[in-house]
């Protein structure tokens, strides 16, 4: 038996959406909200420009040279989260975010688990800036959460 060995990379495909939001809780208070989201909990909302990067990792097809075709991960992500959430907004445009607070990094995992029914396996990672400064990485990973009540 022969051993196969092909090298492992990691592909990024790079996109931008222009939405608007507003971060609000239900369940803590007006004072809570306000007190927490800032600026971000005014009633009408305000935008970003968002910088979504998705990244899957797998090895390269001898026959293809490639991993994907990078105009499946650009298709996938413009098709299946896109069309949806540019120049919305969040909190009442988008059917992916209905019910969510779409914060930066409630939105990474949407965008995860929407990517992975698609992608499987070789989705490796989904990174969002909200903005410069501000960025989410997100790969899948759960925690166990306690909390009194």
């Amino acid at each position: 038996m022969t051993t196969d060995t092909r090298p492992v990379v990691y592909l990024t495909r790079r996109e931008t959406f222009c939405a608007a939001h507003r971060l609000w809780s239900d369940q803590l208070s007006d004072a809570e909200n306000h007190a927490l989201f800032g600026h971000c909990a005014r009633e009408f909302g305000h935008g970003h420009n968002y910088v979504l990067e998705v990244t899957v990792r797998g090895a390269i097809d001898p026959k293809t040279g490639v991993v994907v075709n990078v105009t499946q991960i650009r298709d996938a992500t413009r098709d299946l989260l896109l069309d949806d959430v540019d120049h919305r907004h969040l909190n009442h445009d988008s059917v992916l975010c209905r019910g969510l607070n779409p914060t930066v990094e409630n939105l990474a995992v949407l965008f995860w688990t929407v990517l992975k029914e698609h992608f499987g396996e070789l989705l490796y990672e989904i990174k969002l800036h909200e903005t410069e400064k501000n960025w989410v990485v997100y790969r899948g990973e759960t925690t166990t959460w306690g909390h009194d009540g």
